[in-house]
């Protein structure tokens, strides 16, 4: 079993390599769009192509994050998700990576929206999407509270497990 266990961590510092060198490549691209627009002049264009490397720089921090994620709490911790306090500090990393993410998304699509009214209605609905994850993250988190409460050994565990990060 514990051959099984090694496996799985292997493949999740694999994953989370993977997730890393896309982070680091759309870094690349991104900055290559920005340097094309700052080149290419100061105008309409070099703005929206300067929003659009903000849309890649985003996305490359949330695949960073989850590298990070992945390699902290499956590699290094070699923690297992059961207690709710793990489940979520585990969420709530991804769900700060999400909410960031979907957010610069909706501020990319508002400034396209003033080219092309059109795409209006998709960066209101991202918009609200937003206000919708966050809502739905308060209210797990505020309900696992209650779970943690029944479990404080589990607190106890997640924080010696923390050590293992200094």
């Amino acid at each position: 079993m514990k051959l099984l266990l090694g496996l799985y961590s292997a493949v999740h510092a694999f994953m989370a390599a993977l997730f890393a060198m896309a982070a680091l490549m759309l870094i690349v691209i991104a900055a290559r769009v920005a340097w094309t627009a700052f080149t290419g002049g100061l105008d309409a264009s070099a703005a929206e192509a300067i929003i659009e490397a903000m849309g890649l720089l985003a996305a490359a921090v949330v695949a960073l994050q989850i590298s990070q994620t992945i390699a902290e709490e499956e590699v290094i911790r070699d923690a297992h998700i059961s207690a709710p306090t793990r489940v979520r500090r585990f969420l709530s990393r991804f769900m700060v990576v999400i909410v960031v993410a979907v957010a610069v998304e909706a501020l990319v699509a508002t400034f396209k929206a003033r080219e092309a009214p059109s795409l209006l209605l998709y960066a209101a609905a991202t918009l609200c999407s937003v206000g919708v994850i966050l809502a739905g993250w308060g209210i797990f988190v505020r309900l696992n509270r209650y779970a943690e409460e029944l479990e404080p050994e589990a607190m106890a565990e997640a924080k010696q497990e923390d050590a293992k990060l200094k």
